[in-house]
């Protein structure tokens, strides 16, 4: 399931963020650095050091709008969420077809993270640059994302998906993987549809026992197939 979550971001958010990220002491490095072994063949992009004070600033904002979002927590069930992180796609840059790894080491902790999903929050308006659309394979095909600075993609993990080559000016977004409660796709999008029927109902004043039933199932549901 891809789900479009509009507006994650406030515009004094976004300003703020192009502000230090387009700082000169801003410290980016090559990508390649946290790419796996298939990606760091197709990767050429810039990222925000991993653990630098800059990424765990920004990353505190995302985290706190994620928190916030009642369509993400829908949609996502997070159980663990890896720290966000911060990357920039100039002229010639691009990220070619891969799936991302399954599991990730959380900086600093020794634990593991398995990435049930991935997550593409834009930073730069769509109209200041060109290409560098993200394309996402799914049952329906290819899928091309390009979203409003502020919007964010959320998408599963174990899709294929590139980056397009950026011809114009700079792409740059934030990126993370969630591990979920429950871990498979279709379990996760017949909640988030029964999630959104509930709150339909709930919104039309519709048969209070029906919809009570209905939580029931759903909570029931979660209670059966969350990992946890």
């Amino acid at each position: 399931m891809l789900t479009h979550i509009p507006n994650l971001l406030t515009t004094d958010q976004l300003a703020h963020f192009r502000k230090r990220l387009d700082a000169t002491d801003a410290p980016w490095v090559d990508g390649r650095v946290t790419a796996g072994h298939q990606g760091i063949h197709v990767k050429q992009n810039q990222q925000i050091a991993e653990g630098s004070p800059l990424a765990i600033e920004l990353g505190h904002v995302v985290l706190a709008a994620l928190e916030r979002n009642p369509l993400f927590i829908s949609a996502a069930l997070p159980n663990r969420i890896y720290p966000p992180m911060f990357n920039r796609y100039e002229s010639g840059m691009h990220f070619g077809n891969h799936v991302d790894g399954s599991i990730r080491l959380l900086p600093g902790t020794g634990d593991k993270i398995r990435t049930d999903l991935s997550a593409t929050l834009f930073l730069a308006p769509p109209e200041s640059y060109d290409g560098g659309e993200l394309l996402i394979e799914d049952t329906y095909g290819t899928q091309t994302v390009k979203l409003p600075a502020g919007d964010m993609i959320l998408y599963p993990a174990s899709s294929l998906h590139r980056v397009n080559p950026v011809t114009r000016g700079a792409r740059l977004a934030c990126f993370f993987w969630v591990q979920s409660m429950v871990r498979d796709d279709g379990q996760r999008t017949m909640l988030f549809d029964l999630d959104n029927a509930i709150q339909r109902l709930t919104a039309t004043n519709a048969d209070e026992a029906a919809r009570i039933r209905l939580a029931g199932c759903y909570h029931n549901l979660l209670r059966m197939w969350s990992g946890l």
